[in-house]
């Protein structure tokens, strides 16, 4: 393997009746992880030593794609092995055809090793492959096997302590003082009053016990996904409100030419979708956080959102991010995040655009754009609410059709009654 930052891509092809499944890696020393910080997957996606990073799935061209990137020049001496497996969510891998696992280069896209799995039955975690070090180099080895316990049963292999939500107790409000450490000490009982006077004795306490260190937090593994049967999540009750919360968005990168049978025309080329929000903060204040018009936020000052840049083609393999400090979520009173189609298409129809919110803190929500049958080119995804201490993200996935000559987001500001003020901008 060359030492240069690699692409590690888990495939497969969906369908109906196909479970989703998820890229992870574990970063193992003599045989084991070091930490629960060497699991890298979707509730942790990044090494503390940069070295691997979970990227996020995509669809494109009749398969769905899960990919991590992997430096292994930053790899921790200590680290002899870098475990590739993947995990499936809602069936078993004898349902996913095609599955395999390819390393390429990023940098020219040459595909350096793949591995394409045998045929699996009732498992639902899978080892596909690993690097490893040899002669001081690293090698990549095809491995084919599966546990029928899950991600659960192959991260406690591996040493993972984790942390299943049926197990956990629910956290403290916020507002509840924590428990005292020791109980007040009780008044001494007086010397009886036949004994004869005599100097208390003098007692030296013994040294405070130094606290204890902080124990290490299980690893969580549970997702969200919001559909139209069970649409929203408290993000409170996950113990998700503080930290920041990342919300991605990740496309397919293509042309979508005009094909016969298309209702509604527009602007053909290559695809260029743009996350927003619409915030209303607890003052009254009022705005937008987008790319077009330059209006990208601020993460410690008000809004307390930022996006991170505008990806114009959807080709970075992070997508466009909007983060939000719930560090300040006081400060809000409700968030709507939204996406509108800049250029290249002119409906979310057949797109397969994907959203996952992501809380420092707390289980991914992941949001698909897939379900639309109008023409329409802006898309109310999900509401943030934050009432009576609450943090709520409802699942909005309302599909809006801009009338002729009004802006998407005018349309999605009448929506939801924003009562904004809006002029033409550009980027």
């Amino acid at each position: 393997m060359p030492t240069a930052a690699l692409r590690v891509e888990l495939g497969w092809r969906p369908g109906p009746g196909v479970p989703d499944a998820d890229a992870s890696a574990l970063l193992l020393a003599a045989g084991k992880v070091r930490s629960d910080q060497d699991f890298v997957f979707y509730n942790q996606p990044a090494h503390p030593s940069g070295a691997v990073r979970h990227e996020g799935k995509r669809a494109s061209g009749g398969r769905v794609t899960d990919t991590l990137l992997a430096d292994l020049a930053r790899v921790e001496g200590a680290v002899e092995r870098i475990v590739l497996a993947a995990s499936a969510d809602g069936g078993t891998f004898g349902q996913v055809p095609d599955l395999y696992v390819e390393v390429t280069d990023p940098a020219t896209g040459q595909v350096v090793a793949r591995f394409d799995s045998p045929g699996a039955t009732v498992e639902t975690a899978f080892v596909l492959g690993e690097f490893y070090r040899r002669q001081g180099g690293w090698k990549f080895r095809a491995v084919g096997q599966g546990y029928s316990s899950g991600l659960e049963g192959l991260a406690a292999d591996f040493g993972i302590s984790v942390d299943e939500p049926r197990h956990a107790a629910p956290p403290a409000p916020a507002t509840e003082p924590p428990p005292p450490a020791t109980a007040p000490p009780s008044p001494a009982a007086p010397p009886p009053p036949a004994a004869p006077p005599v100097p208390p004795p003098v007692t030296v306490p013994p040294p405070a016990a130094a606290p204890p260190p902080p124990a290490a937090q299980p690893v969580r593994l549970s997702k969200v996904t919001l559909t139209k049967a069970a649409p929203s999540v408290s993000l409170t009750k996950q113990g998700g409100t503080s930290g920041t919360m990342r919300v991605n968005l990740n496309w397919q990168t293509r042309r979508q030419p005009a094909g016969p049978g298309r209702r509604w025309g527009g602007r053909q080329g290559d695809l260029d979708l743009d996350l927003g929000a619409l915030y209303e903060l607890a003052d009254g204040r009022k705005g937008v956080v987008q790319a077009l018009g330059n209006a990208f936020g601020a993460l410690h000052r008000p809004p307390y959102i930022h996006l991170d840049g505008d990806d114009r083609t959807g080709a970075v393999a992070a997508g466009e991010n909007l983060t939000v400090n719930l560090d300040h979520r006081h400060d809000f009173r409700r968030i709507l995040v939204f996406v509108t189609i800049y250029e290249g298409a002119a409906s979310f129809a057949d797109l397969h655009a994907t959203v996952t919110l992501r809380p420092q803190h707390g289980a991914p929500v992941d949001f698909s754009l897939d379900e639309c049958t109008v023409p329409s080119t802006v898309c109310a995804l999900a509401l943030i609410t934050h009432t009576g201490g609450d943090v709520v993200v409802r699942r909005e996935a309302r599909y809006l059709v801009p009338e002729r000559g009004v802006s998407p987001q005018r349309t999605v500001d009448r929506a939801y009654g924003w009562g904004m003020n809006w002029t033409p901008g550009r980027k």
